[in-house]
């Protein structure tokens, strides 16, 4: 379903959490900015299955929906799509721990130089790519 008005929304919202996620990790929140990069991330590729007209799951990790429907999108998405969806449950799976921790860990998992090392380069594609605006006349998300 393209709903240009819930795509806006989508992009906006991702772009307001970045600038959430640098302050977080500025602060030294690991677990607080692995939870606002995974929100970054899962609205940004629901903008993008939106506007490739797929119907977008009500769940945090849309990697398999990006898998199943990579050749709808356009060829430069669909080089990106393996990264993408890699990304998408890594970060799924690193929010539940970030959100509930674990008791099992002898150690904290997010600290200064685990959070730097995790696969967050999607923040930097998400600005680039999923949240560029979207021309109200000619939408597009990414060059074909």
């Amino acid at each position: 379903m393209q709903n240009k008005d819930l795509i806006q929304d989508y992009l906006k919202r991702a772009e307001v959490r970045l600038e959430a996620v640098a302050l977080l990790f500025k602060r030294d929140s690991y677990a607080d900015t692995v939870r606002e990069a995974q929100e970054v991330v899962e609205l940004s590729l629901k903008a993008l299955l939106r506007f490739t007209a797929i119907e977008v799951p009500r769940i945090h990790d849309v990697s398999q929906i990006l898998i199943e429907n990579k050749s709808k999108f356009s060829k430069s998405i669909q080089k990106q799509i393996p990264k993408l969806a890699k990304i998408s449950k890594s970060l799924r799976r690193d929010r539940e721990l970030a959100f509930y921790g674990d008791e099992d860990l002898t150690q904290v998992p997010f600290t200064q130089k685990t959070t730097q090392k995790k696969p967050w380069k999607m923040l930097f594609l998400s600005k680039t790519h999923a949240s560029a605006p979207l021309n109200k006349k000619n939408p597009k998300l990414l060059p074909t």
